[in-house]
């Protein structure tokens, strides 16, 4: 316990980054994601391709390789991230975009089609009826897919650690590497540290679903 206490602020700041990283990157995912799925259904058939083309080209291509051409790659074209956190928010937002926007997809695709044929009948244009009719419901049905893409997504910050950012698996990695002696105590405070995210997230979508379903 005493060096858990001596090493306490590294820990604790490198807890920070990790759910910083988590929620950051989890709500431009959901804004970048939506608009995805939204394209995904559009009658624009060069939408509907644009969308099609990024989800499967970031579905089938590892996170790390997204890192490294964010980190790296751009810089041959003199583009540039103003920190390495924004690196890795923007690698975990376009990555995890994907994965929302096929979520959400198949959220849309389970509304009766006979909701949007009725927003339709009362003059709402596509893009109206997808806001206030379908969209609606269709997150309502995609609460837990939502959910285990987040707690994914939480666990897949600890990719950024190989990237010059100091979360809690780079605060591992440099305490374990200092004190090999106490390596059982690193690891038992780095699980903690990813467990105090991903058990509370994994209640509060029981929760989220369970009051949904009764307002459906």
């Amino acid at each position: 316990m005493q060096f858990l206490s001596d090493n306490s602020d590294l820990l604790w700041s490198a807890f920070l980054t990790t759910l910083s990283l988590a929620v950051v990157s989890g709500l431009c995912a959901l804004v970048l994601g939506t608009v995805l799925a939204a394209m995904r259904v559009s009658p624009v058939p060069p939408l509907r391709g644009l969308a099609t083309f990024y989800v499967e080209v970031f579905r089938n291509t590892p996170l790390t390789v997204v890192f490294f051409f964010l980190a790296f790659g751009i810089v041959q074209i003199d583009l540039q991230f103003p920190s390495r956190f924004l690196t890795a928010v923007a690698a975990l937002s376009l990555y995890t975009a994907a994965f929302v926007c096929e979520a959400l997809r198949s959220g849309i695709n389970s509304v009766p089609a006979g909701q949007a044929e009725a927003a339709r009948a009362l003059g709402l244009t596509f893009g109206q009826s997808l806001r206030q009719v379908v969209l609606p419901q269709a997150f309502r049905t995609v609460v837990p897919p939502l959910g285990n893409v987040w707690i994914a997504l939480a666990k897949n910050t600890s990719i950024a650690a190989g990237f010059a950012v100091t979360d809690l698996t780079a605060a591992l990695q440099r305490l374990a590497n200092a004190n090999a002696d106490q390596l059982l105590a690193v690891f038992a405070a780095v699980v903690a540290g990813y467990l105090v995210i991903t058990l509370p997230s994994a209640w509060l979508i029981r929760v989220v679903e369970t009051r949904v379903a009764i307002v459906r």
